[in-house]
């Protein structure tokens, strides 16, 4: 199975933004934070895979400021 869909980045970096007072220029870091909690979780799971360096073909960047939601 493959890693988290970036629908599913989103809606953690969102619920992330929320819970941290929507603080201004933080969504690049809690888009990474929030990828990196789903893959964790995944892997927990035996969902994600990833190749020899940690790196998961689903790794993903973050979108530019349009919008979060």
């Amino acid at each position: 199975m493959r890693g988290p869909t970036e629908q599913e980045i989103r809606t953690r970096a969102y619920e992330l933004w929320k819970d941290a007072g929507e603080p201004p220029g933080q969504m690049d870091q809690l888009w990474y934070k929030a990828e990196r909690e789903l893959l964790e979780r995944k892997a927990a799971n035996g969902e994600a895979h990833c190749d020899i360096n940690g790196h998961n073909e689903s790794t993903s960047y973050p979108p530019k400021l349009r919008g979060v939601h």
